[in-house]
């Protein structure tokens, strides 16, 4: 058996930045889940109804990876990626590195791993890994999957190898800090700035506050949307509420990060986006209920109020923005 020394696995949501916590801690950057999440600007939201999908999926972060490069790149951390189509050097792309004493991060399908709750396929999940035997692979997780857990070997390779959206080829990747301090706290305004000008200047409408008024107007219309709305509505509610979003669909981790911010750098544009995204993490939390009462009850009611509440947030997530891209 190998095993990388003091890993933590902590009580985390978000599976990217559990990940991350992990993969910095052990090279000596301790940062709270929240930070590492607004650092790396991982705040978004995307309304997807595309060609042959059973159902419309809501998104309110970053894509896979994205925040892992953009925090990397922000820190001045250096980030080594390898992505191959060989079964044999996918597992020595991570064997390597654990057999040296460091723990790797990977991108994988999540739906092949034996611990995991839900058989369903998402191929943008992400775990830290520090050990192996002969067997099995030892992961760290989010609290929700179970924190340090295990899987097969042969599961995980499955994993890694499935193809399909938002998947990559056996991607594995490490981290590692500059030689001399880390100045995260100078990162943060920059921070902030690029992930509201990027929201507010999203290309299309399905995007940004755009997208959140699109959600507005086909909220309503989704019990004759779904094909089993008792099911697929109350799903939808709970990947919004509880599917490695941290709650109210990112925003109540954003609401921290925030917070943390506030009290480190100050200044009253960050308090009050602290305030409005306070404000906002509230109303998803509405938003996600109503939807699964609609599943529930069948009554459309809920989401013609579940749809004016969203048109609210778009107004409101597009003020808060506009504070903070002025930073």
């Amino acid at each position: 058996m190998t095993i990388v020394k003091d890993i933590e696995a902590r009580g985390t949501h978000h599976c990217e930045t559990t990940a991350l916590g992990v993969l910095l801690r052990h090279e000596g950057l301790d940062l709270s889940e929240a930070m590492l999440f607004g650092l790396g600007a991982g705040l978004s939201f995307i309304y997807w109804d595309g060609k042959g999908m059973p159902f419309p999926f809501l998104g309110g972060r970053v894509k896979p990876f994205e925040l892992t490069r953009s925090l990397a790149a922000r820190l001045g951390l250096t980030l080594t990626v390898q992505e191959t189509a060989s079964a044999r050097r996918a597992w020595d792309n991570v064997a390597a590195p654990i057999d040296a004493g460091r723990p790797v991060g990977l991108q994988l399908d999540c739906y092949h791993l034996d611990y995991f709750r839900s058989k369903v396929h998402f191929g943008g999940h992400v775990v830290a890994m520090y050990g192996y035997d002969e067997h099995d692979a030892h992961l760290v997780d989010t609290a929700q999957q179970g924190g340090a857990v295990r899987t097969s070997r042969e599961s995980l390779a499955r994993a890694r190898a499935e193809r399909g959206p938002m998947t990559a080829r056996n991607r594995s990747f490490t981290l590692a800090l500059p030689a001399g301090p880390v100045p995260w706290q100078d990162r943060i305004v920059p921070a902030v700035r690029d992930c509201a000008t990027a929201f507010l200047a999203a290309p299309i409408a399905n995007l940004g506050h755009r997208g959140i008024g699109k959600a507005a107007g086909q909220v309503p219309t989704w019990l004759s949307r779904a094909a089993e709305p008792r099911r697929d509505l109350p799903q939808a509610a709970l990947l919004m509420e509880h599917g490695g979003t941290g709650g109210a669909l990112f925003r109540a981790l954003y609401r921290d990060f925030l917070d943390e911010a506030a009290r480190l750098v100050g200044g009253d544009g960050l308090r009050t986006g602290h305030r409005l995204y306070a404000e906002a993490a509230t109303l998803w939390t509405d938003v996600s209920a109503l939807i699964a009462k609609a599943g529930e009850s069948g009554d459309a009611g809920h989401l013609e109020r579940a749809g004016a509440i969203l048109r609210d947030l778009a107004r409101l997530e597009e003020d808060a923005m506009r504070v903070l891209s002025r930073l």
